[in-house]
């Protein structure tokens, strides 16, 4: 009993760590350079050209996040495979590749990194070119980004559920974890085919949506545990 309560404190513990780091990350190292906080490729391009320390900094703090989340992954598992080892073992398969595609996007920016900072850059490739090629890291840290969140997103909807049918943790936490999650997941593959559904106001509510949805979830881990007798 004494184990199962460590290891959610501690799942918990880790999981609200990547949102806070996540957070801290994206505003004192992300303006204006992060794809995913603005849709101007252009102007991210540009930018990287002089941010190279930034960059650098923000591709480890994503390997440092993946470490991190790949630690709650296990741990979701371990707690939730008793009442759902098929399930458990799905999603928990689903977050470790959705952790891979979010690495990549460390990798693309550790390469914009590169570009900014090497001189052979500047001789081999006029300033246009340059900002082609970071143009690229951008659009695949993009692409990578909203394609883990996709995966991590469904996987998260199955570890809920199986929170929602043990009883592990109230009710409401892991019914609205099931809701958001699937939210932000159907949302995201919707606009690419249905243009209202990105409308600024859908974005901010699946985000808001799923927020509250992990900041509930983290700290009621980390601080209560699980209920060892729903």
């Amino acid at each position: 009993m004494n184990d199962t309560k460590s290891l959610a404190k501690g799942t918990g513990l880790a999981w609200l760590a990547t949102i806070v780091i996540g957070a801290l990350a994206a505003v004192l190292l992300g303006e204006g350079i992060d794809i995913n906080l603005s849709a101007d490729v252009q102007s991210v391009a540009t930018a990287m050209l002089d941010a190279e320390p930034r960059l650098r900094a923000l591709s480890w703090v994503g390997l440092f996040i993946f470490a991190l989340d790949l630690f709650v992954s296990v741990g979701l598992y371990q707690l939730l495979k008793a009442s759902g080892p098929v399930l458990a073992a799905w999603s928990l398969a689903l977050r470790i590749t959705a952790g891979l595609l979010s690495a990549l996007g460390s990798v693309f920016l550790m390469n914009a990194a590169e570009i900014a900072s090497r001189p052979a850059y500047q001789v081999l490739a006029e300033h246009s070119d340059q900002l082609l090629l970071n143009g690229l890291q951008a659009t695949s840290s993009y692409t990578s980004f909203h394609l883990s969140l996709v995966l991590s997103s469904v996987a998260l909807a199955g570890f809920y559920g199986l929170f929602l049918t043990s009883g592990r943790i109230p009710k409401p936490i892991a019914a609205w974890g099931v809701f958001a999650s699937l939210f932000v997941a159907i949302a995201i593959v919707l606009r690419d085919f249905v243009p209202v559904v990105g409308h600024s106001g859908v974005t901010a509510a699946f985000m808001v949506s799923n927020l509250i949805a992990l900041l509930s979830t983290s700290v009621y881990l980390a601080t209560r545990g699980v209920r060892t007798d729903p």
